[in-house]
């Protein structure tokens, strides 16, 4: 049978190191650094758990960060919910600093944008592919 986007992605989270195999995802904050490219920082939102409705999700915050003035910049943030029963992760949250985009699947618990999850989803699959092709790991 076919992986569902939710499962490839829970599956690429655990070959980047964010999702141990047996399921655990750290509480520290990590960081991937690469030569060459930007670090790749990815920090637990125990405050976010469950936002979307469901009891189990952990909130993860994974993103890249430039300065710029002085402040510091998403490029980009995307806050994803990780289901590790059911071996699933899903977006919850996309924000970029320049242009400036704030997207949230799940404006509260239950409730949730069909076409936005749809589109977020696919946007985390490419983004975690490109990491891994760059070589990114907290492994």
């Amino acid at each position: 049978m076919r992986k569902t986007i939710y499962e490839t992605n829970y599956d690429r989270l655990v070959k980047l190191g964010v999702v141990a195999k047996d399921g655990v995802v750290s509480e520290e904050c990590r960081r991937s650094e690469v030569a060459g490219l930007m670090d790749w920082v990815v920090e637990r939102l125990p405050h976010l758990d469950g936002a979307s409705g469901n009891d189990s999700g952990i909130a993860v915050s994974m993103g890249h960060y430039f300065e710029q003035n002085g402040d510091v910049c998403k490029d980009p943030e995307i806050v994803v919910l990780v289901y590790p029963s059911q071996r699933m992760v899903e977006a919850f949250t996309f924000e970029m600093s320049l242009p400036p985009i704030y997207q949230q699947v799940f404006p509260e618990p239950g409730k949730f944008y069909p076409q936005l999850r749809k589109e977020l989803n696919s946007f985390l699959r490419q983004w975690l592919n490109n990491l891994i092709e760059q070589r990114h790991s907290l492994s």
